[in-house]
């Protein structure tokens, strides 16, 4: 059974942000100094964006990246967060929707972005429509398919979706929903994730639900 949503947003992920996220560690570093980072801002074609994700960036290529860095270049213990998605999912126990105003304000801000699109309702089968393609495009980059795929609730909030996880020599690529670290905390980011293999244990096998839920938290939240 489809599990309504009340909104989602998203500007579809392509190879071509994949490559640039993935890279992000490797290029030349840039310190953690605001007229620094600005004009590595104005080379890329990116903004400073601080309404949707605090301390944030929207790239050229239309999404919203974030780090735990000041600076996500050149910087390989960096967690960097691209998200292409934004999803306000129901919540079951709200059933005046005494939240539906306020945060409807916020997905706006995210349909307001150019490039990104809404559909309001939504459903949990739309949310995988968007993680497929999304998926399409990081199997694409990297030539291989994903390592592990977890069907799961108990990341975020909303319907389980898929998380998909392939590994680079150095890091961890996690795609799938995710807490959102914006200023409200109910809304689900749909993002992949690029984070160092160091921040958690190894990858547990896939007949292990629980370790793998754990593995994705630890290597992805804040």
């Amino acid at each position: 059974m489809s599990i309504p949503v009340h909104a989602l947003v998203q500007r579809p992920l392509t190879t071509e942000a994949v490559a640039e996220l993935l890279a992000l560690p490797d290029v030349s570093r840039i310190p953690e100094e605001f007229d620094a980072v600005d004009e590595e801002l104005r080379r890329r074609g990116w903004e400073w964006q601080h309404k949707l994700v605090c301390d944030s960036f929207r790239t050229g290529h239309g999404h919203v990246l974030c780090s735990d860095y000041g600076s996500p270049f050149g910087e390989p213990d960096a967690r960097c967060f691209l998200v292409f998605g934004e999803i306000y999912p129901v919540d079951p126990g709200d059933e005046d929707m005494r939240n539906e105003e306020w945060l409807n304000g916020y997905i706006e801000g995210w349909q307001q972005l150019p490039g990104w699109t809404c559909r309001r309702p939504s459903t949990d089968q739309d949310c995988e429509a968007v993680l497929a393609q999304a998926a399409r495009a990081v199997t694409e980059h990297l030539g291989t398919v994903p390592e592990r795929i977890l069907v799961s609730a108990a990341v975020a909030a909303g319907p389980a979706l898929t998380h998909r996880i392939w590994r680079t020599a150095t890091h961890a690529l996690v795609l799938g929903p995710a807490e959102d670290h914006g200023p409200y905390g109910y809304l689900t980011h749909l993002r992949l994730s690029c984070t160092p293999l160091g921040c958690g244990p190894d990858l547990p096998p896939a007949s292990d639900e629980d370790a793998l839920v754990r593995w994705i938290v630890a290597h992805t939240s804040w």
